[in-house]
């Protein structure tokens, strides 16, 4: 397995002041399925204090000495150095109250959370497996180190990476670990909102996104309980084949493997319960469902202290997501003027990934026509046609020299975009210039008070 040569030098420090040490946890995981971790963690015999003596020559930082942890910096890239360590009892199902350090590397593996992450090695190719690790590699499992019960009940957060770690790698989730994540899943009141999403993100951008989010649908509701309503909601319509749960997670997992793309679609029709209702022909209808979704979503990623940047992003694919214009090219000038290109072609992997969970027998056709307009909205752009006030032939200083001035300006500009945007007005000076006085005079008599 791959072990870069700085882990194998600080290990070897390590040995030659007396200590054992192996690299351990998630980048012995990552080796062993051929993939190149980011990280590399060491854990040692070497009690905290003496530590700081054996890389005393190297950068340090000592955050983390009091539950044993050092980080090294060897030529820049950090390095968790960590003593062999027992826990305490975790009175809040997420920390523990106390640590105790040890002298064998067994104690230190058994408190770990899967047996996947329980591995170590000290030279990268002798491998300490004692909780069967490697083989649940094999049989692509995550499963609790000893009784997932008290391994959960120790830390919920537990709970959300057995699900991102199943998502990630496309593993399935032992029985056992799964009944116990689902048994306990109300701890997970005691984690906090930022961590919670952090495991989210990760695991709807998993490659199991789809199957782990239907088949444990119990523990998202339980962080995300807005979007339980959406379960077994049918929708009773042509054009779906799916409840909106499960539509929603097929979506999802069509969409781009990106946090904000994932994001959207999780919560694009969260709002269909709210709006749903039954027409005349016995069809189920969902109007204006995305404006609901979009309350849901901004509800929701408040609470687990999402950046302003996703939300904002978030809200606007989904505020967006069923769109629908013809294929003209004035149509698409319209929408490229009003979304700006980047956004407006930010919105067609969404297009494509709702219509990817519809019923399959719509899809081709559909499909078909939101490539067809792709293809047109690329064109229009390659045009370089004009699509906001600045790529207008005139401005604000021309605006004054035909004596408009104040609010008028950016009224009568708005205007004259509109007209060139639709093709009705050429985007030549003259006549953006003729027709900016009519419209000030138009504008003017509009705000002049009726005696």
């Amino acid at each position: 397995m791959y072990l870069p040569d700085d882990v194998k030098y600080l290990i070897n420090r390590l040995n030659r002041s007396g200590f054992e040490a192996y690299a351990v946890g998630g980048c012995v995981r990552d080796s062993l399925l051929g993939l190149h971790p980011n990280d590399w963690d060491i854990t040692t015999d070497c009690p905290p204090e003496r530590l700081k003596a054996v890389f005393g020559d190297l950068r340090l930082i000592e955050t983390g000495l009091r539950h044993g942890t050092l980080t090294v910096l060897l030529k820049g890239t950090p390095y968790e150095v960590t003593t062999y360590r027992l826990d305490g009892a975790y009175t809040d199902h997420r920390r523990p109250d106390s640590v105790e350090f040890v002298s064998e590397l067994r104690l230190d593996l058994e408190r770990r959370d899967f047996t996947v992450n329980a591995m170590a090695t000290c030279d990268g190719e002798t491998v300490v497996d004692l909780f069967d690790g490697r083989l649940d590699l094999q049989k692509r499992l995550i499963r609790c180190v000893g009784d997932p019960y008290k391994r959960f009940g120790e830390d919920a957060l537990r709970i959300l990476r057995a699900l991102r770690f199943a998502s990630v790698y496309d593993f399935e989730i032992d029985p056992l670990t799964a009944k116990a994540a689902s048994e306990l899943k109300s701890t997970l009141v005691n984690v906090s909102e930022e961590r919670i999403f952090v495991e989210l993100k990760k695991l709807l951008c998993g490659k199991g996104a789809e199957r782990i989010l239907l088949d444990h649908s119990d523990i998202i509701f339980q962080i995300l309980p807005e979007l339980e309503t959406m379960k077994n909601c049918t929708q009773n319509n042509p054009h779906h084949a799916y409840d909106v749960w499960t539509h929603t997670v097929k979506a999802l997992a069509s969409a781009p493997q990106d946090s904000v793309y994932r994001l959207a679609m999780l919560f694009h029709d969260a709002g269909k319960p709210q709006a749903k209702y039954t027409g005349l022909e016995g069809h189920d209808h969902f109007k204006y469902h995305q404006i609901y979704s979009v309350g849901i979503a901004g509800k929701c990623l408040a609470r687990l202290k999402s950046d302003n940047d996703t939300v904002r992003r978030v809200e606007r694919l989904i505020k967006e997501h069923d769109l629908r214009i013809p294929a003209t090219e004035k149509a698409v000038r319209k929408q490229l003027a009003r979304l700006s290109e980047n956004g407006f072609l930010e919105l067609f992997p969404v297009f494509k990934a709702d219509l990817a969970a519809q019923h399959p027998d719509y899809i081709p056709d559909k499909l078909r026509r939101v490539e067809a307009l792709e293809a047109l909205t690329r064109k229009v752009i390659a045009q370089k046609n004009c699509l906001s006030v600045k790529n207008l032939s005139v401005n604000g200083g021309d605006m004054r020299a035909l004596g408009i001035t104040g609010a008028a300006t950016g009224e009568v500009l708005k205007l004259l975009l509109d007209e060139v945007v639709k093709g009705d007005l050429p985007n030549e000076k003259p006549a953006l210039s003729e027709r900016a006085v009519s419209l000030f005079r138009a504008v003017e008599g509009q705000s002049k008070p009726r005696n």
